[in-house]
């Protein structure tokens, strides 16, 4: 009779342990959301100074700048909530990012403004996605405020790069 009783209950605990387990995942989506978000943020500070310098059209080095200060901004909340957490944010870019990063600043002019605007284009319809997954999906309350927060200007700066583009190839024709 015993063995009855303690394996239901046994059955019982460990059910109630399972959101325990799949916490840890979770964390682990937020802490990756978390680094994602910092190493791209620092991405576009980086372009953003290069689009500073190397871009032909004013209306390119006006977004470079907008990029330095929004994202900027950002990597500051990112930073200080990663500190909240104890957690310690990378100082220099992931190897891929860096080399998208030298591969631009090899570009200058005209070249380098389609090359730039194209890959704000890419990059923000990526950041669009990652945030609104975070935004809906995320258990980490600081990640998920920040992701809702952030959205409305990723997306006007996706708009941009897409109006930028436009006027691009306007000006080919």
């Amino acid at each position: 009779m015993s063995k009855r009783i303690i394996t239901p209950l046994a059955a019982a605990g460990l059910l109630a342990l399972a959101p325990a387990f799949a916490q840890p995942g979770q964390a682990n989506l937020d802490d990756r959301f978390l680094h994602d978000a910092a190493a791209g943020g620092m991405m576009e500070v980086e372009l953003g100074h290069l689009a500073m310098e190397r871009a032909a059209s004013a209306d390119v080095k006006a977004f470079g700048q907008r990029m330095i200060m929004d994202h900027g901004r950002a990597n500051q909340q990112l930073t200080q909530i990663a500190t909240s957490k104890g957690m310690t944010l990378a100082m220099t870019l992931p190897p891929g990012m860096q080399q998208m990063r030298d591969r631009l600043a090899r570009l200058s002019g005209t070249e380098f403004d389609r090359m730039y605007v194209q890959h704000m284009i890419e990059d923000h319809k990526k950041d669009v996605s990652e945030f609104e997954k975070q935004a809906e999906k995320g258990t980490d309350p600081s990640l998920r405020t920040f992701a809702q927060q952030t959205l409305p200007t990723l997306r006007e700066h996706l708009m941009l790069a897409e109006s930028l583009s436009g006027k691009q190839a306007a000006q080919k024709r």
